[in-house]
């Protein structure tokens, strides 16, 4: 009990800062969870599509699923070669922005949740040194326990910020490797219709 007493009272020195703290704390942990969902959900790579082509994109795959989207534009055999290229990498480019959705949010509060709880301790400090008399030091442990428990302002603020920013990080390299993978799977499958085109004599 005296626990939650201690940090109901840090909050009160960390002043209206808290709030806006915990919001950003609320808001990098919705992100999170948003992106981890749509990465295990939309962006797996599916087993067989190394192995098997574009064959195996019709085994099961979300309709949002990154492979299956692109798999659906290589299957149009009655478009020219040229066209499949260009809708693909249009299609590729709306897959990264699709993934990529909420991120820039997440690298917002890697930079603003430290800032806000220096403010936050900043705020506290001022509270604390009103208990400085007109006379000197009126007391001298409330001074320096009120710099004590501001400084959970910053805290908070850090631990927010750090949590933000391995998500981003994780978050943006699954990214590159998506794309990556991707890249290489289009590029099988647009050679193994380049070879097609070739060998049935057809313009590509």
């Amino acid at each position: 009990m005296n626990d939650w007493t201690n940090l109901a009272e840090a909050a009160r020195l960390g002043g209206w800062v808290i709030y806006p703290l915990t919001v950003l704390a609320i808001v990098a942990l919705a992100i999170t969870l948003d992106r981890a969902y749509a990465f295990w959900r939309f962006a797996r790579m599916p087993d067989l599509a190394v192995a098997g082509g574009n064959a195996a994109l019709h085994g099961g795959l979300p309709q949002r699923h990154a492979f299956s989207r692109i798999g659906r534009l290589l299957d149009d055999s009655h478009a020219p070669l040229w066209r499949i290229e260009t809708r693909v990498e249009a299609a590729a480019a709306q897959i990264e922005r699709d993934m990529s959705r909420g991120l820039w949010l997440l690298e917002t509060i890697v930079t603003a949740a430290p800032l806000l709880g220096l403010l936050g301790t900043i705020v506290g400090m001022m509270h604390s040194f009103k208990l400085i008399g007109g006379d000197g030091l009126v007391n001298p442990s409330g001074v320096t326990g009120g710099v004590a428990q501001a400084l959970i302002a910053t805290a908070i603020g850090l631990v927010i910020a750090l949590v933000a920013l391995f998500a981003f990080n994780f978050f943006s390299r699954r990214i590159d490797r998506l794309m990556d993978e991707l890249e290489s799977f289009a590029n099988e499958a647009l050679s193994d219709l380049r070879l097609v085109s070739e060998n049935a004599g057809l313009p590509s």
